[in-house]
C-alpha cells in the first residue's frame, strides 16, 4: 500500500453529490416558505 499524499484522491463523485444535495436543499426551503407564505395569505 502506497503512503497517502494529501489532494491526489479523485472526488469528482462526491462533489457531484455535494451538489445535488444543496440544490435538493435550496429547492426544498424554497418550497417550505413557499407552502408557509401561502397557508399565512389563505389561512384566515
Amino acid at each position: 500500500m502506497s503512503d497517502y499524499k494529501h489532494g491526489t484522491m479523485d472526488i469528482t463523485e462526491q462533489e457531484k453529490t455535494f451538489e445535488g444535495f444543496i440544490k435538493a436543499g435550496t429547492w426544498l426551503a424554497i418550497a417550505v416558505i413557499a407552502v408557509l407564505v401561502f397557508l399565512a395569505i389563505f389561512a384566515s
